[in-house]
């Protein structure tokens, strides 16, 4: 299982790295909304929609969504923040109020166990996810600001990984996930510190106006959404009885899987950015 985890893991990886250097925005963005809708199929699922018809009727509706977002942005230049920042600001609110949910489950599934609910709950996580990652794209540098963010969550993700195996002891949200712990969680931060400190360390003089602490900042919050959006996709499929959001992915499970990080942080590094004056 691990030894398919890591060569679907490297696959992933490589194509992703592959598509950021050589498609152009407008190919970037059809592909990663077209990602997005599978991942929307997968989550209509989770949210207790069975009928196959109504679950491409939701991943085509987030297309739309998503496709109404692209022109209103118009992402051909870098996005004004006037028209960006208040969806990114939405999307942290929301994701502040998934942490409360994560922490009163089961308790908290009263306000959004329905399908409506939960139907609800995929649009935010998905489209905004999505319309952070066009934004970042659409930077003269939108390439290697993808590249970093992803790294942060990886980071955090591998570090979390190895000193929860390690060291762990205290579980962070049993009710959720019974394996992850705060001392994971840390190990994680610590991590995503010193990739963002190399980061810092790697920027040209033109930069300087983003100080160390600023640099810091946006790492933290952004594994911290990553932490987030893991955590809120696993109670979902925890309400929903499932132990995997679908299957494509071998050793992965399905693309909610993989994306579940990547929604809670994109959003976060995004606003960060944008409010650091990059």
């Amino acid at each position: 299982m691990l030894k398919q985890r890591v060569i679907t893991g490297v696959a992933m990886a490589g194509s992703f790295l592959l598509a950021v250097m050589f498609l152009p925005l407008p190919a970037l963005a059809l592909l990663f909304a077209l990602i997005v809708a599978a991942g929307g199929w997968e989550w209509a699922h989770l949210a207790g929609i069975a009928n196959k018809g109504a679950r491409a009727v939701y991943a085509l509706l987030l297309l739309a969504m998503m496709a109404g977002l692209y022109v209103y942005i118009d992402p051909a230049t870098w996005p004004s923040a006037e028209r960006v920042q208040p969806f990114l600001g939405v999307a942290c609110l929301w994701w502040s109020f998934a942490l409360l949910w994560v922490k009163g489950y089961p308790r908290s599934a009263v306000f959004w166990r329905s399908v409506v609910g939960r139907s609800t709950m995929g649009i935010v996580v998905l489209v905004l996810a999505w319309l952070a990652a066009v934004f970042l794209l659409a930077h003269p540098r939108g390439g290697l600001l993808m590249v970093v963010m992803v790294l942060l969550v990886v980071a955090a993700d591998v570090g979390a990984y190895f000193s929860g195996k390690s060291l762990g002891k205290h579980h962070m949200a049993p009710a959720v996930s019974p394996a992850k712990t705060w001392e994971g969680f840390w190990g994680g931060m610590l991590l995503a510190v010193a990739v963002a400190s190399v980061v810092w360390w790697l920027l040209p003089a033109r930069y300087d106006h983003l100080d160390y602490v600023a640099v810091l900042a946006i790492a933290v919050a952004t594994a911290l959404g990553s932490v987030v959006g893991d955590l809120t996709v696993s109670m979902v499929k925890r309400e929903s009885g499932l132990k995997d959001s679908g299957s494509l992915l071998p050793g992965h499970g399905g693309l909610l899987d993989r994306l579940d990080s990547l929604c809670g942080a994109a959003p976060v590094f995004a606003l960060g950015l944008l409010l650091a004056g990059y």
